[in-house]
């Protein structure tokens, strides 16, 4: 697990989905786009919660480790999606051929 901090705010989030989505964000802010992703994390107060991440050249985010007993929440529909954008967005560009 890791702490991902966004807004003043702290979360627990499962490594990987933490981990993809700061690549994301680095990803949207260099090619100035933008994108809401939800993931599933642990609160400050230990509650499961459904946290939004407007992710854009603004967004300040944080990714540090954490020390925890505490199981990650499922996120594997968002794990997939930020690994296919990642993917996606370190392709090279490829113009389209002219026949």
């Amino acid at each position: 697990m890791k702490h991902v901090t966004y807004a003043e705010k702290s979360l627990l989030i499962g490594n990987a989905a933490a981990d993809l989505l700061i690549q994301y964000a680095r990803l949207i802010s260099e090619r100035g786009g933008s994108d809401v992703v939800t993931v599933r994390a642990i609160g400050t107060d230990g509650n499961s919660v459904d946290a939004s991440f407007l992710l854009n050249q603004a967004t300040v985010l944080m990714v540090e480790s954490a020390s925890t007993d505490a199981s990650e929440p499922d996120n594997h529909e968002v794990v997939e999606y930020l690994h296919n954008r990642v993917e996606e967005l370190n392709r090279p560009f490829e113009p389209p051929t002219q026949e």
